[in-house]
């Protein structure tokens, strides 16, 4: 009986404990959130196309912002599908959300994933004033994945921001974090910098003006505990939104030695746009 007893309390302390720890996770979520917004509308945005650009990049911008460019502050983006943890072969159903702004490089994602039956978790990136954060906890309470800032993480960050950016496309007008090199009729190299770090990535551009696909230039380490950005993100079903046709399908994958391996295949299933005050 004293057995029981002990042991009762002890799965009570762990239960305490963790709705504790979850309380405090989705605390931590709502704050990075708050912190992406607050960085998007502080953001000295000017969303004039003035610089020149290749040609298909030009075939972008004017398909993407048929009338104009709307003076978005940020975007709020939900999503589903089927996700892929790191060094496994399985998918498993996921949702997960987004704060996203165009005008500076930050970003917050997070998403819940089955593990096993009855087992799931809470993961998410966070990217803001160039350093990130990222974390894997079991039932959002239990830390089980925990990688601190490094140069190379923030930089595979930028990249995330950049890999996401058709989802905010004013994020690809060149700008003081933005420019474009030519390549081809249906390529552009875009170069991402902010905080003294580069990132950049090879798309391919439609003769429609769809961006295609994003790919980095450099094969991933698919040894990682985490996926990163990922090494490549394809997008397409574009859709007219808010004033702005935005892909609501992608594909992004990892890539090492001419093999794709995705990783996150989904949709969009909310969008949501805020705008600069004076606007």
């Amino acid at each position: 009986m004293k057995a029981l007893t002990a042991l009762a309390l002890v799965t009570a302390g762990i239960a305490a404990y963790g709705a504790i720890q979850y309380q405090t996770t989705h605390s931590q979520l709502a704050a990075f959130h708050q912190q992406v917004h607050d960085a998007a509308v502080a953001a000295d945005a000017n969303y004039s196309i003035s610089a020149t650009v290749p040609a298909p990049v030009t075939r972008y911008l004017s398909y993407t912002f048929p009338n104009g460019v709307p003076a978005v502050a940020l975007v709020r983006v939900g999503m589903q599908g089927e996700f892929r943890r790191p060094k496994h072969e399985e998918f498993s159903p996921t949702t997960a959300k987004q704060s996203l702004a165009p005008a500076v490089p930050a970003l917050m994602f997070e998403a819940d994933t089955p593990i096993l039956p009855g087992v799931w978790a809470t993961a998410y990136d966070a990217y803001i004033d160039g350093k990130m954060e990222m974390k894997a906890k079991l039932f959002g309470a239990f830390t089980v994945m925990d990688q601190p800032a490094t140069p190379t993480l923030n930089q595979i960050s930028l990249r995330r921001w950049l890999l996401e950016s058709p989802l905010y496309p004013q994020a690809l007008i060149p700008s003081q974090y933005i420019r474009w090199e030519a390549i081809d009729n249906e390529h552009a190299r875009v170069i991402a910098s902010f905080k003294g770090l580069e990132a950049s990535m090879i798309a391919k551009i439609d003769m429609l003006g769809r961006l295609v696909h994003l790919r980095a230039e450099h094969d991933g380490d698919l040894n990682t505990p985490y996926h990163g950005s990922g090494e490549y993100a394809a997008r397409s079903d574009y859709r007219l939104v808010d004033g702005m046709m935005i892909p609501h399908r992608f594909v992004i994958a990892r890539h090492a030695n001419g093999t794709d391996y995705p990783f996150w295949d989904g949709q969009i299933t909310s969008y949501i746009t805020q705008l600069y005050a004076n606007d």
